[in-house]
C-alpha cells in the first residue's frame, strides 16, 4: 500500500479490519487524534489485498512539506512576470508518457467507452448511495468530490468553528454542487452545524447571452432560485478572469467579516485538444488563484482544481501556494474518476496577504486571460530545487495512479471473466458502504436545502426540460476531429436534427402554442435595468437549445441567403394572412358587446395584409404611420441589436397606449433569444388575453409573428410607464447621451440586457412558450439555409 503524508489531512492512522479496533483520525486543529465512527468492516473471507484496495482508494493524497530552514517563500515580485517559461524534463517525460497511453484511446467512441469506464469505476455507485441515503440537494460527481474533500480534510478553519460564524466564497462555481453539499456537511455535522454560514458565488452567467457554450454551465436550478448570491460583475458575463470583476467581486463579499474559504472549480471545454487541457486553463487557474489570494483571510483554506502538474506554469503556482500556506495537498478524491487528469490542490491555513502583497499587486495589475500565456510567474531559478523534487514526485505518483487506471480499463475492455466482474462489483459495493461511513453521509429533510426559500422551485430554470451541463460527446476523438473539417451542412446532416430540420412544413407552427391571460402578479415594482457589455453575438439562450443555437450560429457564418423570399422554400406552404386574422377575429369577440369592431394593429408589410382586409370580419386593420424598419437580414445577433430592441419596445409600448380594450396586435419578431425580448413577449402576455405566434410570418423572411388578441386596459396601463423608462434608458444609451454608455470592457459599448427579473422570465408558461417558438424559428432559419 502506497504511503501518505496526514499532515493537516483526517486520515486513517492505521489500517484495521478487525471488528474491535478503533479508527483514528488527525485533526490539524491541535494536533491531537480523535476516534470518530468506524469505517465499513468486511467479512473475514474477503482478501486483506481487496481490504487494503478499498481503503486505498479514498487516501491518493500528497503533501508538499517545507523545510524547516524557511527556504521557501514567496520570490521577489521584480522577477516576476518577466521571463519565458521554462520546461522541466522530468515532467515533460510524464507528460508524453502520459499522452502516449491516452492516444490508444482516439478511436474509442466515447459513449461506449465511458459506459465501460463507468462500469469498472470503484466509487461508481457513490453518487446513487448518496442520492438513496442523503436527500442530497444538486447530488452529482462534484458533490461527491467536495463532501469527501469536507470529510478529508481540516478545510473549515477552527477560528471560524469556535466563532460559530463560517463565510464561503464559491468561483466557477456553476451548477452549485459545491455550495449545496458545504450546506449538507455544516447541517449535520458536529462541529459546523451550528455555524451562521454566509456564501458567495461567481461563474459565466447562463443568462449572459455573448457567453458560449463550451464554457458555460446551462444547469441553473441553484442559480435561479439564489440569485442574489451571484456575483456576475458591471458587465453581467460572470467572467472572473476580467481585470474589473476582480476588484468588484473584493466589494461583493465586503459584507463578510471574514472570509474563511474560498473554492475554485474551474475549466473550459478542452474536448478537442485534451492534451493540452493543463495549458489551456493556466489562465484561470492563475486567476482563481489570485482572487483566493486577495480574498481570504488569514487562517482561511483554498480549493483548486487543476490537471495534471507538468508545465512550468503549474509548477509555479503550486510554489507560490506552497509559499502562502502553512499545508497544500494534493488530492484524487475516489468519487473523481481515476482515469482522468483532474486532481484538487488544497490548501490549508493561509499565512495571509502581508507576505505577499507586493506580488499579489502585480498579479492584479497583469490579470486577465493571457495571464499565464505571456510570461513565467517566476524563473526557473527562484523555484527551489528541494521543491521541484517533491513536486517530480507528486507528479510520478498521480501519472502511475492515471495510467495504471487507463491501462486496466483497456484490458478489461477485451474481456472480462465472471470472477473479475464479480470481484469488480463487490469492491463497488464495498466502497460505496464506505463513502457513506467514513464521511457520515446523513440524511438532510428537503426545507434545510439551500433553495428551501426559493422564489421557484428548484427543479424550474432555464435548464429545466433540457439536457444539462456542457456539450454531449459522441462517437471517437478521430471522429470528432474529422467532423471539425466539415462544412456546417454535412455536421447538421450527420447530426441527430437532421430530418427534422429537412422535413416540409405542411402548414404555419403555432397553433397548438398559446399563453392565456392577461398574466397577473407581475411585481412591475421588482423590475430593474440591468446594463452590460454589448453582446457581439447570441452564443447562448436560457430560451433555446444550446445546441440547436450552435448550429444556426455556424450556418449564419458560411452561407449568404435572401431573407426576403416568400416563401423562404419553394416547397413548404406559407403561411396564408386570411387563416391569422381569421383566428384573432375569433379571438377578439366579447360575448356582452357581439359585433363590435375590434382593431388590429399590423406591425408588418402592408402589402402582405391589404388582400385579407376585406375577410377579417369584424377586425379594423390599422397600420402605423412609419413602421419599424425590419432587423437587417439575419445573423449571429439574431434579436440580440440594440437598435432592433429599441424599435420592438417602441413598438409595444405604442400599441398599448393606442389600443383600446378588446383589441388585438400582430407583431413580427425575428427571434426570443435575449433576455429583453423574453421580457417583451412576457409583457404582452400580461395585457392580453391570447398570445400565440406563427411561424414564418406571412410577410415572408424569418422569425415569427406574435398573435396578441383581447387587449385589457388595466394592465397596460400599469406596464406602459414601466417600458416608456425602459424605451428612454435604450434611447439615451444608443444616442451616446448617458454616461453608462462608455465601457472600455467591450469597445466602449454596453446595452440593456435585462428588465424583469430572471426568476420571472422562468416561472409559469411564459418560458416553455419561448423554448417552443425558438426552436421553430430555428427550424425554420435551418431549413431554409439548408436549401441555400
Amino acid at each position: 500500500m502506497r504511503s501518505v503524508i496526514l499532515s493537516h489531512v483526517k486520515s486513517v492512522a492505521a489500517f484495521s479490519f478487525s471488528s474491535n479496533s478503533p479508527v483514528w483520525r488527525m485533526s490539524s486543529g491541535n494536533g491531537t487524534r480523535r476516534k470518530v465512527s468506524q469505517p465499513q468492516h468486511f467479512d473475514d473471507t474477503v482478501d486483506p489485498e481487496t481490504l487494503i484496495e478499498i481503503q486505498g482508494i479514498f487516501c491518493k493524497i500528497r503533501t508538499y512539506v517545507k523545510p524547516s530552514g524557511g527556504e521557501w517563500c514567496v520570490p521577489d515580485p521584480n522577477a516576476a512576470l518577466k521571463h519565458g517559461a521554462e520546461e522541466h524534463p522530468a515532467l515533460q517525460a510524464l507528460k508524453a508518457s502520459l499522452n502516449g497511453v491516452k492516444n490508444q484511446l482516439s478511436d474509442k467512441n466515447v459513449e461506449v467507452w465511458h459506459q465501460h469506464t463507468n462500469s469498472t469505476n470503484r466509487a461508481g455507485k457513490v453518487i446513487a448511495a448518496v442520492r438513496s441515503a442523503a436527500n442530497a440537494e444538486i447530488c452529482t460527481q462534484a458533490w461527491c468530490k467536495f463532501f469527501e474533500i469536507l470529510g478529508t480534510f481540516d478545510l473549515l478553519p477552527v477560528e471560524a468553528l469556535q466563532d460559530g460564524e463560517l463565510n464561503t466564497v464559491h468561483l466557477c462555481e456553476a451548477p452549485g454542487a459545491f455550495i449545496t453539499a458545504l450546506n449538507h456537511y455544516t447541517k449535520t455535522s458536529e462541529s459546523a452545524r451550528h455555524c451562521d454560514w454566509s456564501w458567495a458565488a461567481n461563474t459565466l452567467n447562463p443568462y449572459h447571452e455573448a457567453n458560449g457554450s463550451g464554457a458555460t454551465i446551462a444547469d441553473d436550478r441553484l442559480i435561479a432560485n439564489t440569485l442574489p448570491r451571484w456575483f456576475f460583475g458591471s458587465d453581467n458575463t460572470g467572467d472572473v478572469m476580467t481585470q474589473k470583476h476582480l476588484l468588484e467581486l473584493q466589494a461583493f463579499v465586503a459584507n463578510m467579516r471574514r472570509v474563511d474559504v474560498v473554492t475554485a472549480d474551474g475549466s473550459f471545454d478542452c474536448q478537442e485538444k485534451p492534451d493540452e487541457q493543463e495549458a489551456l486553463v493556466a489562465s484561470l487557474l492563475y486567476c482563481e488563484a489570485t482572487a483566493a489570494l486577495l480574498l481570504l483571510s488569514p487562517g482561511g483554506s483554498f480549493v483548486l482544481k487543476m490537471f495534471t502538474l507538468y508545465e512550468h506554469s503549474s509548477v509555479c503556482l503550486l510554489y507560490l501556494l506552497s509559499c502562502c500556506f502553512r499545508s497544500v495537498n494534493v488530492f484524487k478524491p475516489a468519487t473523481s474518476k481515476s482515469g482522468n487528469s483532474e486532481v484538487y490542490v488544497v490548501c490549508l491555513h493561509y499565512d495571509g496577504k502581508e507576505a505577499v502583497r507586493p506580488l499579489l499587486a502585480k498579479l492584479i495589475r497583469n490579470y486577465g486571460p493571457h495571464l499565464a500565456d505571456r510570461e513565467a510567474l517566476f524563473p526557473n531559478s527562484l523555484v527551489p530545487r528541494s521543491f521541484l523534487r517533491q513536486h517530480e514526485a507528486v507528479c510520478s505518483y498521480f501519472h502511475a495512479l492515471q495510467v495504471e487506471t487507463i491501462t486496466e480499463n483497456l484490458r478489461l475492455s477485451e474481456g472480462m471473466s465472471g470472477e473479475q466482474r464479480r470481484r469488480l462489483d463487490y469492491i463497488r459495493d464495498r466502497t460505496a458502504q464506505e463513502y457513506l461511513q467514513r464521511f457520515q453521509v446523513t440524511f438532510l429533510p428537503r426545507s434545510r436545502w439551500v433553495s428551501r426559500n426559493a422564489v421557484t422551485p428548484a427543479c424550474c430554470g432555464a435548464s429545466a426540460g433540457r439536457p444539462l451541463g456542457q456539450k454531449k460527446q459522441t462517437g471517437s476523438f478521430n471522429e470528432r476531429r474529422e467532423l471539425q473539417t466539415l462544412s456546417w451542412r454535412q455536421r447538421l446532416q450527420r447530426g441527430c436534427h437532421a430530418a427534422w430540420v429537412q422535413t416540409h412544413c405542411a402548414e404555419a407552427s403555432g397553433a397548438g402554442c398559446a399563453l392565456e391571460g392577461p398574466l397577473s402578479g407581475c411585481q412591475e415594482d421588482l423590475w430593474h435595468v440591468v446594463v452590460g457589455a454589448a453582446l457581439p453575438a447570441v452564443r447562448n439562450s436560457a430560451f433555446c437549445d444550446g445546441g440547436l443555437l450552435t448550429h444556426v450560429n455556424e450556418a449564419l457564418l458560411h452561407t449568404a441567403a435572401d431573407w426576403t423570399r416568400t416563401p423562404p422554400c419553394d416547397f413548404c406552404r406559407a403561411l396564408h394572412p386570411a387563416s391569422v386574422l381569421s383566428e384573432v377575429a375569433g379571438l377578439c369577440v366579447d360575448p356582452v358587446e357581439i359585433g363590435k369592431p375590434r382593431r388590429c394593429l399590423v406591425f408588418d408589410s402592408r402589402s402582405a395584409w391589404d388582400a385579407c382586409e376585406g375577410q377579417s370580419g369584424d377586425l379594423v386593420l390599422t397600420f402605423p404611420a412609419e413602421p419599424p424598419a425590419p432587423p437587417g437580414g439575419c445573423s449571429t445577433l439574431h434579436d440580440g441589436d440594440p437598435l432592433y430592441q429599441q424599435r420592438l419596445l417602441g413598438c409595444v409600448a405604442f400599441s398599448l397606449q393606442t389600443l383600446s380594450s378588446g383589441d388585438a396586435l400582430l407583431l413580427p419578431l425575428s427571434s426570443a433569444f435575449t433576455r429583453v425580448t423574453a421580457a417583451v413577449v412576457l409583457c404582452l402576455h400580461a395585457c392580453f388575453r391570447s398570445v400565440t405566434f406563427r411561424c414564418p410570418p406571412p410577410s415572408g423572411g424569418v422569425g415569427a409573428v406574435l398573435v396578441c388578441a383581447g387587449l385589457c386596459p388595466e394592465a397596460a396601463a400599469q406596464l406602459l410607464p414601466v417600458l416608456t423608462d425602459v424605451h428612454s434608458c435604450m434611447s439615451q444609451m444608443l444616442s451616446g447621451e448617458e454616461e453608462t454608455g462608455k465601457n472600455p470592457a467591450s469597445g466602449g459599448q454596453s446595452q440593456v440586457l435585462q428588465f424583469v427579473p430572471m426568476e420571472q422570465l422562468l416561472t409559469g408558461e411564459v418560458a416553455e412558450f419561448l423554448r417552443t417558438m425558438n426552436r421553430e424559428i430555428i427550424r425554420q432559419q435551418l431549413h431554409f439555409l439548408m436549401q441555400s
